[in-house]
């Protein structure tokens, strides 16, 4: 692992320890603020996927979140399964944003200049993880090594499609002579 990467992956991790542990310090709160969000969520979860087991309450909703964020920063911070753990973090900041930050809403200009500046940096955050959950640190990817493997079959058979036709070509030689 890079110098860069050792230190990014904690720094990008970082707010989400914060956000998290105050948000289990304060699931009531962030709660109230979600429940918007978080009715909606679940109605659409049970439109698409009825009689799943959906939690509805918006305290263990926050809570749930704020541990896959605990969970996913630690991942990140390690540089064990960052792309995982980037994906994951990626996931549960959409529901955050969208639960925390509607400045759409505020009435007050200054909350509403400080909501939308915690808006943005959320996006900007979500940027950082969606660049984070696709970097294979040098190392080929999935998709690629299977493309390579699916390449090296293609001309090994090849390969062995010559060969034989070469040996028939001379097991067939010695049956005339």
């Amino acid at each position: 692992m890079t110098v860069t990467r050792t230190i990014a992956r904690p720094m990008l991790a970082s707010m989400f320890f914060v956000g998290s542990v105050n948000a289990l310090k304060n699931a009531s709160g962030a709660a109230e603020r979600a429940r918007p969000v978080t009715d909606r969520l679940t109605a659409l979860t049970q439109r698409v996927a009825p009689g799943a087991p959906v939690p509805t309450d918006p305290k263990l909703l926050v809570r749930l979140n704020a541990a896959l964020q605990l969970l996913g920063a630690a991942g990140l911070a390690s540089g064990r399964a960052p792309r995982l753990s980037s994906s994951l973090l990626a996931v549960t900041l959409v529901p955050t944003t969208l639960a925390g930050h509607r400045f759409w809403e505020e009435t007050d200009r200054s909350a509403r200049a400080n909501q939308k500046v915690h808006f943005f940096k959320n996006i900007s955050m979500l940027g950082g993880l969606l660049l984070a959950s696709v970097d294979t640190d040098g190392k080929p990817g999935v998709a690629w090594r299977a493309r390579r493997a699916a390449s090296d079959v293609q001309k090994q058979a090849r390969h062995l499609r010559r060969t034989a036709r070469l040996e028939a070509r001379v097991h067939a030689g010695n049956l005339r002579g």
